[in-house]
């Protein structure tokens, strides 16, 4: 394989640590910039793993991109009701899946350009709350 592959592959590992840093710091207020800067450090350690500094730059903006799409979807679900535990949980695992996906050829590449963009497309689209039973209730 070139070196392409070995760029999108950190670029995913990036997006997957970017990913599961928000999750697991969901609900704390500076949660945001402890993420960003431990996606870029993360990005920068896994790319300068499997190769050099090409690698490094891409998992280092991996890592940006994802911390920041799931930053939009986090400060959401929880905005919404969601819990802090059931968010880190879920995050986690799209980390995984995110993490694992990323070896495969090209698919680094896509994650680090459609994690944003799905965050910024589901935050216009999302409801402010989900009214659940209390459409029901009568005053």
């Amino acid at each position: 394989m070139g070196g392409w592959y070995w760029i999108g592959v950190a670029a995913g590992m990036g997006v997957a640590i970017g990913v599961l840093l928000v999750g697991l710091l969901a609900g704390v207020r500076i949660a945001v910039g402890l993420a960003l800067l431990g996606a870029v450090g993360g990005g920068l350690l896994v790319g300068l793993a499997v190769g050099d500094w090409g690698e490094a730059a891409g998992g280092m903006a991996g890592g940006v991109l994802g911390a920041l799409g799931a930053s939009q979807v986090v400060s959401g679900t929880i905005r919404r009701g969601g819990t802090r535990f059931g968010t880190a949980a879920v995050f986690a695992l799209m980390a995984v899946v995110l993490a694992a996906l990323a070896w495969i050829p090209v698919v680094g590449y896509l994650e680090a350009t459609l994690v944003p963009a799905f965050a910024t497309r589901l935050r216009r689209s999302a409801p402010e709350r989900y009214a659940g039973l209390r459409s029901l209730a009568r005053d």
